[in-house]
């Protein structure tokens, strides 16, 4: 994610899940998005995959999965 732009797209895709407490923070700096959500309405798959249809990555490498990916501006 490289500007305002990347962000708020991650965070709309996230919000437009159901099951998603509008409690959606998304990290320009740290590259990580944290997300409440509803685990009875919404998997970790499809919060990824709203990341990933949005344009982004997503590197489930570490403890914490993390929002990563090409920018929106080049």
């Amino acid at each position: 994610m490289t500007c305002g732009g990347c962000t708020s797209s991650v965070t709309k895709a996230l919000k437009a899940l159901n099951g998603v407490i509008n409690d959606v923070t998304v990290s320009l700096s740290g590259g990580k998005a944290t997300v409440q959500y509803d685990e009875k309405l919404t998997t970790t798959e499809q919060l990824k995959s709203a990341v990933i249809e949005a344009g982004y990555g997503v590197d489930a490498s570490s403890a914490a999965e993390q929002a990563q990916g090409k920018g929106c501006c080049g």
